[in-house]
């Protein structure tokens, strides 16, 4: 592969882009296959994933998925289980962690080509071995099997073919995502922004036309709207309340009223949103796409996570790929102070007062949550920046730079 040496202005930027040594690539593939080996070793994993196994058997078997009130996914979701209902348990015990991780460096994989980094560089490759060991949630999604791991792969995936005018193929991403969990859907939001009615049809056309092919498939798909949307509507139950970290959860916990818990949290959603529709209104000379994109749908996402019930730590992996790749940017909000202050309860490892671990760490996760919600939001209502320089100054010869300023200053990509 032939290096580009670029110079960004930044050397710590610079240092981070320059191509990883093989020892790093090792430990980095240690790292991640170390966690899906201790995770298969557990006697706890994969409880977020047994339910949704359990709503493929049932089917397979000739019974109704949604006569559980756990399974609280489309009716898509129970074709897309079936595959991994006909495994064996000996054998879904490695390939599920696997796959987990693999969906998670998929997403990786495509926030780092959306804003060109070096699939080789420090960054990424040390980054990612990094972001595993480190931040605790990836650990928790790993060992639970929860499906967000497709929407963080999807995210970023569908961005990246966005900008590259492949927005068809993007919402189609999308529309399978939704299909395997909903999580995705407030991204819709940016299709109707960008006016892209191809991706937006796509986006929705793909899990509703599943979802009835496998209502047609099962006894009593009505009870998805009787019991299951009810259920979903209402928060669930106290079985999710202590790792709910949505502000109408926490902040009742906090001994805020409930009424006012609903007000604060969609506020917060409301200016999220806000934020979004600004960022995706403003352009900046030094951006060429990427960056409007990215903070327009982690906007919306993290908008939707104030306001959704339950919102769990393992959420924000869906933005968080994203907003780390950004961090090459030289105004990105992952070189923002307030977003490692973000980070600070997440770092695995650290030890906490035992009121904030298990049944209240949901504190924490409402905490990062918030925090990185307002640095985004601030991020994304910011004035444009302007290069002053194409500026002439009076006096000046076009086409002449100052004798005490570099011919090519500040027109040189952040990476």
């Amino acid at each position: 592969m032939k290096w580009d040496k670029r110079d960004s202005g930044n050397r710590a930027v610079d240092w981070l882009l320059r191509p990883a040594p093989r020892s790093w690539r090792a430990v980095s593939l240690a790292v991640v296959l170390g966690i899906v080996v201790s995770v298969g070793l557990r006697q706890n994993w994969g409880s977020d994933n047994a339910f949704v196994v359990k709503a493929a058997d049932t089917l397979l078997s000739g019974g109704s998925p949604y006569e559980d009130k756990r399974f609280l996914y489309l009716p898509s979701a129970v074709l897309m289980a079936v595959p991994e209902a006909l495994l064996p348990m000996p054998v879904l015990r490695w390939v599920l962690p696997l796959v987990m991780s693999g969906l998670l460096a998929l997403g990786w994989w495509g926030a780092l080509k959306l804003f060109s980094v070096p699939m080789r560089s420090r960054f990424a490759v040390g980054g990612f071995a990094l972001f595993a060991i480190g931040y605790k949630p990836y650990l928790n999604l790993v060992v639970i099997g929860n499906w967000t791991a497709i929407s963080a792969a999807a995210l970023p995936l569908a961005l990246l073919l966005a900008h590259r005018r492949s927005w068809g193929a993007a919402g189609l991403v999308v529309g399978l995502a939704i299909a395997c969990k909903p999580m995705l859907v407030p991204l819709g939001l940016l299709f109707l922004v960008a006016r892209q009615w191809r991706g937006l049809a796509a986006a929705v056309l793909v899990p509703l036309g599943l979802s009835l092919a496998g209502a047609l498939m099962m006894p009593s798909p009505s009870l998805f709207f009787t019991k299951t949307l009810p259920f979903l509507l209402q928060g669930q139950d106290a079985y999710a309340l202590p790792w709910d970290a949505s502000p109408i959860a926490v902040l009742p916990r906090l001994g805020v009223p409930q009424p006012v818990a609903v007000l604060v949290a969609g506020a917060g959603a409301l200016a999220g949103l806000w934020g979004a529709w600004r960022r995706w209104h403003r352009s900046d000379e030094r951006d060429t796409g990427q960056m409007r994109l990215a903070e327009t749908g982690c906007m919306v996402m993290l908008a939707a996570f104030l306001v959704s019930r339950p919102s769990f730590d393992h959420y924000l992996l869906v933005v968080l790929p994203l907003l780390l790749a950004s961090a090459v940017r030289e105004d990105s909000v992952a070189r923002s102070p307030w977003f490692w202050l973000a980070m600070g309860p997440q770092v695995a490892g650290v030890p906490w007062p035992s009121e904030l671990e298990h049944k209240r760490r949901a504190f924490k996760d409402f905490f990062t949550l918030g925090v990185l919600a307002v640095a985004l939001t601030r991020r994304c209502t910011a004035p444009a920046r302007v290069n002053l320089d194409d500026v002439r100054t009076a006096g000046a010869v076009p086409g002449r730079a100052r004798a005490d300023e570099p011919a090519d200053a500040g027109a040189r990509s952040a990476f």
